[in-house]
């Protein structure tokens, strides 16, 4: 089986969809306790390592097929002041190092769609010459996650790099031909589970695909499905999205229904066998900030088809 190494693992999506398309983790790294926690506590198999990127040396895993992350995104976010290098949260510097330690056959990284603003052009032309120079061929495309069947307007960046003799046979995934189910749809028997009598009703007014799913800041309180704007969109699906609730209405709820964190994690193309450790606002953090598994699965499935199409996998690594 193919190999990889994860950075900023977080709870898992992007390691699913990696799993998913034949990946075998050799290390995930992740700073958060919580979400570390939730990888083991579903992959108790998987090697996974609490700690600092800044602090991880890749040397180990030399030779990974790839090398795959959703770096931090606050520093390209148009919800902040976009500071990109400037920003201490930045860590694509910590992903270059590691390619040049792990030196992978191929690289995938993540990002908001403020990786692609006018202001980061250099940065961006920076970050493709520095993988050019350690012999790389690098392309990044704007994803939706609606594309690939998941239900949530969410756009991110993706990056990814090949060595150049195998480049020639990648290409970006093809996107689904039919909308993903809505809201209503796909949550259905989660919001009917304690027999709410106007479950019906609601699954025929929350017709759409959801608003994009934040994770929030620790510098905040506890979780919301986002600023005003984005409430004033799930109220228009009839969803009360000022915090998140412990358990699905009650038989005489009357109102809006607030999302469970297992909902929450449906939209956000989670396997319901999937369970988050922590609390409630650490589990809904960690599903708000992870990259939809079935992306992450379509991408990463195009790579070790190209690195199989080259033959790359039958290189003996050194």
């Amino acid at each position: 089986m193919a190999t990889c190494v994860e950075i900023c693992a977080g709870a898992g999506g992007q390691a699913l969809g990696l799993e998913s398309a034949g990946f075998s983790p050799l290390a995930l790294v992740e700073i958060d306790k919580n979400a570390c926690n939730t990888l083991r506590l579903n992959r108790p198999e998987w090697n996974v390592l609490h700690g600092d990127l800044k602090e991880f040396s890749g040397k180990k895993y030399k030779g990974a097929d790839l090398l795959a992350g959703g770096v931090p995104c606050p520093p390209f976010s148009i919800a902040g002041k976009q500071l990109g290098a400037n920003d201490e949260r930045d860590l694509f510097p910590q992903a270059l190092r590691l390619v040049e330690e792990i030196r992978p056959k191929a690289v995938m990284l993540e990002n908001v769609r403020g990786f692609l603003s006018a202001v980061f052009e250099d940065y961006r032309e920076k970050l493709k010459t520095q993988l050019e120079k350690m012999g790389y061929k690098v392309d990044w495309r704007l994803l939706n996650a609606s594309d690939f069947g998941v239900s949530q307007l969410r756009p991110r960046v993706v990056i990814v790099a090949m060595r150049k003799e195998y480049w020639e046979h990648f290409s970006w995934p093809n996107v689904q031909t039919h909308n993903p189910q809505t809201v209503g749809e796909i949550l259905y028997d989660l919001m009917a589970s304690k027999g709410w009598r106007q479950a019906l009703k609601w699954r025929g007014q929350a017709n759409e695909i959801a608003p994009t799913i934040v994770g929030g800041s620790k510098k905040h309180g506890g979780p919301d499905l986002g600023p005003t704007r984005a409430k004033q969109a799930w109220a228009s699906l009839g969803v009360d999205g000022r915090g998140i609730a412990d358990e699905p209405p009650a038989r005489n709820f009357i109102g809006m229904p607030r999302l469970t964190v297992q909902m929450v994690a449906r939209l956000q193309g989670f396997d319901d066998a999937w369970k988050f450790f922590g609390a409630k606002t650490s589990a809904y953090r960690q599903i708000g900030n992870a990259f939809p598994p079935p992306v992450a699965a379509s991408v990463a499935g195009n790579i070790l088809r190209a690195l199989n199409a080259s033959g790359a996998m039958k290189i003996k690594v050194a």
